[in-house]
């Protein structure tokens, strides 16, 4: 027997928290048939999306929320490690419009970050496994997200062979971040909202603290955890340096076989630092630690 669906009246029925929602898609599974379980696990991300109202369209509704990874390139994740999973957390909602990628803390909690991809500039979007693949008609680039929460994937992929993929060269072509003050739309590269003038962090600055300071890009880009760990490592390969000079000018034997370790092992930790450091800037990291509302503007 079919479970049975609470059926809300009035003006909330088509909500959820003041959002527009798609109920018979949101808590249905992938054969669109109710489950309370689908339900139960929609409203606890739901829950976690009340900063999104803002972002939505006329006639635009949610239709599914899931979490996954942010993409990487291979060498950060690489060195990255079991960090993986704490720095690259993020939710996925999809809407009758387009997908939002939404980085978050790792309980998932909004970073003032937040991009698009639309539909129109999609040539293909597929589930393989726990990984969405998003090929970009306009470029052909294809954008890779891990780890799929594994309960939505079959839903999922029912979704998006329903959605419109007309791989059109539109204006965009790529995901595309978006001003969480004023909801324009972000220009790559460029570390200030051209609408509202929000200022983000800078890759610039990035570059120059990551290699000045020990954990100093990190520190820079809010990530204070692995900032520690990094100034720590960093520190302690600075000393053991210091150490080797002084046994190489005191004519020690190994010395010179020592600071080379040391020196090599620092190089790397510092080009690890400026690499993950101006990776977490492309994701528009506000300037401020919160946002000034756009009415006090």
């Amino acid at each position: 027997m079919a479970e049975k669906a609470f059926e809300p009246v009035g003006m909330m029925g088509p909500q959820i928290f003041g959002m527009p929602v798609d109920r018979d898609t949101l808590f249905s599974n992938h054969q669109e048939i109710y489950k309370k379980r689908v339900e139960k696990r929609q409203r606890k991300l739901i829950v976690k999306l009340s900063f999104l109202k803002p972002f939505l369209k006329k006639g635009e509704k949610i239709l599914l929320a899931t979490t996954g990874y942010s993409p990487i390139n291979s060498l950060p994740q690489y060195v990255t490690g079991f960090f993986f999973v704490y720095l690259k957390r993020c939710l996925f909602v999809f809407t009758n419009f387009r997908i939002f990628h939404v980085p978050t803390t790792p309980i998932y909690k909004f970073k003032q970050s937040i991009s698009q991809i639309l539909y129109d500039d999609c040539q293909s979007i597929a589930l393989k496994g726990g990984t969405l693949s998003v090929q970009y008609a306009k470029t052909g680039i294809t954008e890779k997200f891990k780890a799929i929460a594994l309960f939505e994937r079959r839903k999922i992929k029912a979704l998006v062979k329903k959605m419109p993929l007309p791989g059109t060269q539109s204006q965009l072509g790529r995901r595309s971040h978006i001003c969480p003050r004023c909801t324009a739309l972000l220009e790559s590269g460029k570390y200030t909202c051209n609408t509202c003038q929000l200022k983000f962090k800078n890759k610039i600055v990035t570059y120059i603290l990551a290699i000045l300071f020990p954990g100093g890009g990190y520190f820079y880009t809010r990530h204070y955890f692995i900032g520690l760990l990094n100034a720590v490592v960093e520190i302690v390969l600075l000393l053991y340096i210091a150490q080797s000079v002084q046994n190489y000018q005191n004519g020690v034997q190994d010395s010179t076989l020592y600071l080379a370790v040391f020196g090599a092992a620092f190089i790397i930790a510092k080009i690890v630092s400026v690499l993950h450091s101006t990776h977490f800037v492309q994701e528009f990291i506000l300037n401020h630690s919160r946002i000034v509302s756009w009415a006090n503007n």
